[in-house]
């Protein structure tokens, strides 16, 4: 996947944009992350955005111009950008610390709806993960956020159930894998193997 993307043209200004997008507890965060890694070793300047940043439960994808304005916008200028993180810690979604995002060689957006179809001519690679079954992934955004959240976790894979069904996302993606991420392995093996 790094090479296809460093493959790619820059279509962000001068920054090549790679998205992973999937369902709530798919790997999204542990690909990003080896994937910024990867491409750090390699001397690229990277950046990684999430969009857990942005989303609430009652506002799963309507944030987006935020994430232009603050950070896309910027970026394809060559300037430094910026965002306020979503504080949850009084337990509602509030506007948070302002998180800086310097001019990169590379911007990894890394989260549900990251590679929706709005963003995609700005794309160098789009990678859809599916983490599993719906049950399984469950469990796992379960374990991560809590019992508590799990009605809303609910709610938020039948939204995003239906959004990736319009927005084509799957169809979309340069890269797919389809099976959960074996944590006893790194996701670049996993790539390896899922993608032949």
């Amino acid at each position: 996947m790094i090479e296809a993307l460093l493959a790619a043209p820059a279509r962000l200004g001068g920054v090549r944009l790679l998205a992973v997008d999937g369902p709530s507890g798919a790997g999204k965060s542990t690909l990003a992350s080896e994937v910024v890694a990867g491409l750090r070793a390699r001397g690229c300047r990277t950046e990684l955005v999430s969009t857990d940043a942005f989303a609430t439960w009652d506002d799963p994808v309507g944030w987006w111009p935020r994430l232009v304005e603050g950070v896309l916008k910027p970026l394809a200028a060559g300037v430094e950008g910026g965002y306020r993180r979503t504080d949850w810690s009084s337990g509602v979604p509030q506007p948070g610390e302002l998180v800086r995002v310097t001019a990169a060689d590379v911007l990894v957006l890394e989260g549900v709806s990251s590679g929706r179809a709005s963003v995609r001519p700005l794309l160098s690679h789009l990678c859809w993960i599916s983490g599993g079954t719906e049950a399984e992934r469950l469990a796992r955004s379960v374990a991560r956020d809590g019992e508590a959240s799990r009605a809303e976790l609910g709610r938020w894979q039948r939204f995003e159930r239906g959004w990736f069904a319009v927005d084509g996302t799957p169809d979309a993606a340069g890269t797919r894998l389809s099976s959960g991420l074996d944590h006893s392995r790194s996701v670049f093996e996993a790539l390896r193997i899922d993608q032949g």
